[in-house]
């Protein structure tokens, strides 16, 4: 990984507030710096007015936009197209969808932190 966890930001979009928190905290105890949103629509809100994060954490059940559509809409806006996603689901997707659909890794839920930092290094 280029640079430190400390000068490197993660988006968490999940829409259960318990998850996001938990996430949000392991990321935080882990160096990084990390923002959340509870839905895709709130995410791509973020990213319109907020300095772009490292890399994003999706889960794809959300309310409101969910990952798919998230997905599409983010490969629509220029710059942010280029920041890694990785996927959080319990879903039947799996590891090559996700890279078949342009993202960067996968973790399958619940999440195991390790795991999860695992990806992000790899990703980064």
């Amino acid at each position: 990984m280029t640079g430190s966890a400390t000068d490197k930001t993660v988006l968490v979009v999940e829409d259960d507030e318990t998850t996001r928190e938990a996430l949000a905290l392991e990321l935080r105890e882990a160096g990084y710096g990390c923002v959340t949103a509870g839905d895709g629509r709130a995410a791509l809100d973020y990213l319109a007015t907020h300095s772009a994060p490292d890399v994003i954490v999706l889960d794809m059940l959300l309310p409101v936009l969910d990952g798919w559509h998230f997905l599409q809409q983010l490969r629509q806006r220029g710059a942010a197209a280029s920041i890694p996603v990785i996927i959080a689901t319990a879903t039947v997707i799996s590891r090559a969808w996700a890279l078949d659909h342009g993202c960067a890794g996968f973790v399958q839920k619940p999440v195991e932190a390790g795991a999860l930092l695992d990806e992000i290094r790899r990703c980064l």
